[in-house]
């Protein structure tokens, strides 16, 4: 059991109460917790899962392998039938799942496992070798971790972007989204659409909708932790088409299926929630949650997300 808060005294307190009737043991300052390591320092904490990570290469067989810059080869595109069966199903469904929980600390590779946790019914040959690309992309980087600074702002930001009709079996698109608090990175999400999208506008407004509902929760979360919410959320997106729909909602054939998204976004942004901005694809940093990247903007992206290594020399 973890502990949080900012009056000592009173955990104290809980501490004691709970030890009267269960008989607990303190195990003082938090450290480890199931699989989390926990670093700190006056500038800030760093959460990681170094030792997971480590136990994770060892058991998969490529804790010598050579490490590759990226989760995921940026000309991939992976589909259900693509090559031969791959023989041990039960342990590429197993990694998987292994990642999934890694993806807690590690938003770099969400889209990648994500990619992956779409074959665990049937599992191809090819699919397995990406299984294998992201152990080797974190063979190169098994410490790093998310930071959260001791002195930030308590503004609410996020960034939201699609990738349209990708998926070479269904031809739906992929919603990816991150938020930031100040500058520490607390939500993300990255996932295939539920419907087929018939423009790239649709695709793209469906996603500022999933953060929308993401916002509100988030305000409310804050609000139960006494924590004011002042200002609107910064919401970042880099299809026009969208932010017009969002401030503008004029709904004719083209748009009328995607009504109801259009109505929850414009009545949020009336009511203050969210201030809806454009920025341009170069700097969209939840490209990172929708494809795979060439290196180079890859690691631009990811180092605006917070992602410290606290082995590395300063």
């Amino acid at each position: 059991m973890v502990l949080a808060g900012n009056n000592m005294l009173e955990i104290q307190v809980v501490k004691q109460h709970l030890d009267k009737i269960f008989k607990i043991k303190d195990l003082g300052p938090l450290h480890f917790f199931l699989g989390f390591e926990i670093a700190r320092s006056q500038r800030g904490i760093i959460l990681n899962q170094r030792k997971y990570t480590l136990e994770l290469l060892a058991d998969s067989g490529v804790i010598g392998a050579k490490p590759v810059s990226t989760p995921m080869e940026a000309t991939l595109r992976l589909s259900q039938n693509q090559g031969d069966s791959y023989a041990d199903a039960a342990s590429y469904r197993r990694l998987v799942g292994r990642l999934l929980y890694l993806t807690n600390t590690r938003p770099d590779i969400s889209f990648a496992v994500h990619q992956l946790s779409q074959f665990v019914a049937h599992p191809m040959q090819s699919h397995f070798d990406a299984e294998l690309c992201i152990l080797k992309y974190l063979k190169g980087s098994p410490v790093k971790g998310l930071f959260f600074p001791s002195h930030n702002s308590l503004v609410l930001t996020g960034f939201t972007d699609a990738d349209w009709a990708t998926c070479p079996d269904t031809r739906r698109s992929t919603t990816g989204f991150c938020v930031f608090l100040g500058s520490s990175l607390i939500s993300w999400k990255s996932k295939k659409q539920t419907t087929v999208s018939r423009s790239s506008a649709e695709a793209e407004y469906r996603p500022l909708a999933t953060l929308t509902f993401e916002l509100q929760w988030l305000t409310y979360l804050l609000h139960d932790f006494h924590v004011p919410v002042t200002s609107p959320a910064k919401v970042y997106c880099d299809n026009q088409a969208s932010i017009h729909l969002a401030h503008n909602p004029t709904f004719h054939e083209r748009s009328k299926h995607i009504e109801l998204d259009c109505h929850l976004t414009h009545e949020k942004i009336a009511q203050g929630l969210i201030h809806l901005l454009p920025i341009s694809t170069k700097h969209q940093l939840a490209d990172t949650f929708t494809k795979a990247l060439h290196p180079a903007p890859f690691h631009t992206l990811l180092s605006k997300l917070g992602l410290y290594d606290i082995y590395l020399p300063t």
